[in-house]
């Protein structure tokens, strides 16, 4: 009975955790193995579990040869921009939903979450339009207000559930003894609904990090980064492997560093956000 058990939860269990878990980590092993191989044993025999030699020249032609550390540098002003326009949106906000009950509330809140409901394509058009009036097309402000637009919703509705789980009874107390509304949630609301914050200013980050439609269609020469920068290593009629694939590494590495670091505290605040609402 013993082995019968522990065969069915091998193989309802371990083998489909085991493939899905293979299935994750292998096109990641495959662009690693591609990122050290020699570009001329790719271009010879493609690339292969146990290539005849290691070599670490695409990396350095990555870095020396074209302008990708510039293009990292863009990527670290758009996204900390974005989590910094993020979450003072979305912390006022998520405050103002939590604590009053105010006529158009739910459909507020409502159009919060349509919005992720809409494809970012239906978005380019009219945001293009607008900056180019304002003239901040291709400028660090424009990605920065473009990413907002699909991040804030997601962090107003995890951060409104993670605030409201907070009782209101502190933000009395803390005005009968003469504080503000704005003082109560910034030295009572604030310091509690931390964690929730910083884990809505992660999500926002690798978002922000991430994303290339916006990249693409509202940046340009002066504002390029990561992900756009990736793809202009696709040259028209021959794709260097090994170089793409150094860009796809290293442009990873720091959301990859991030995340180990704090996967903790995200998986607790998202956790926590979802609980209530």
């Amino acid at each position: 009975m013993k082995k019968d058990s522990v065969l069915k939860r091998l193989l309802a269990t371990h083998l489909p955790a085991a493939l899905i878990v293979l299935l994750a980590i292998g096109p990641f092993a495959w662009m690693i193995l591609t990122s050290l191989t020699p570009s001329a044993e790719i271009i010879a025999q493609g690339v292969s579990l146990g290539p005849s030699g290691w070599s670490t020249d695409n990396y350095s032609r990555l870095l020396r040869q074209t302008s990708f550390l510039d293009n990292m540098g863009h990527s670290l002003i758009v996204a900390v921009g974005t989590v910094v326009l993020g979450l003072l949106v979305s912390v006022t906000a998520a405050y103002a939903f939590s604590r009053f009950r105010f006529p158009g509330r739910r459909a507020f809140m409502l159009q919060f979450l349509l919005v992720n409901m809409f494809p970012i394509v239906l978005l380019i058009l009219p945001l293009f339009v607008m900056m180019r009036r304002l003239g901040i097309l291709d400028t660090h402000i424009g990605l920065i207000v473009a990413n907002a637009t699909t991040a804030i919703p997601f962090a107003v509705w995890m951060l409104t559930s993670y605030v409201g789980a907070i009782p209101k009874s502190l933000d009395e107390a803390a005005m009968i003894d003469g504080c503000s509304r704005l003082t109560a949630m910034r030295r009572v609301v604030l310091p509690l609904a931390l964690p929730g914050i910083i884990s809505t200013g992660i999500y926002i980050f690798i978002t922000a990090w991430n994303e290339y439609l916006y990249a693409l269609t509202l940046g340009g020469r002066n504002v390029r980064t990561v992900t756009v920068a990736i793809q202009t290593l696709i040259g028209e009629y021959q794709i260097e492997w090994g170089l793409l694939a150094a860009g796809g590494v290293v442009g990873a590495l720091p959301v990859t560093i991030l995340f180990l670091l704090v996967q903790r505290r995200l998986v607790g605040g998202l956790t926590q956000g979802a609980v209530k609402g």
